[in-house]
């Protein structure tokens, strides 16, 4: 669990620098204390439910954007994605087409 709330702590950084805010801005936008969200984004503590709403709210992001932290190099997208064609030939198929339509 320790590890699941620093990760989401660090996405939720990661999502508040990239929309240009500080840590006090926010924290005023939500309605939190600075230092709780900084216990957040340091992972000590989980945001609740609501505060993860508002969050969502005020950084114009989906809830789940905040747990897709396990991005994947380009290297293992392709390992992942050769294992899952040589074991499912209509997703072959599937990704062929689309492939194809896409093609220049």
């Amino acid at each position: 669990m320790k590890e699941l709330k620093k990760a989401l702590g660090s996405q939720i950084q990661k999502i508040r620098k990239q929309k240009k805010f500080t840590q006090e801005k926010l924290a005023e936008l939500i309605g939190i204390e600075v230092p709780s969200l900084s216990n957040i984004e340091t992972g000590k503590y989980a945001p609740s439910i609501e505060t993860l709403q508002k969050l969502s709210e005020v950084l114009d992001v989906k809830p789940w954007e905040f747990y897709y932290f396990n991005e994947l190099t380009e290297s293992e997208m392709k390992q992942e994605l050769i294992k899952a064609l040589d074991n499912n030939q209509k997703l072959l198929k599937i990704l062929y087409n689309f492939y194809k339509s896409i093609e220049n």
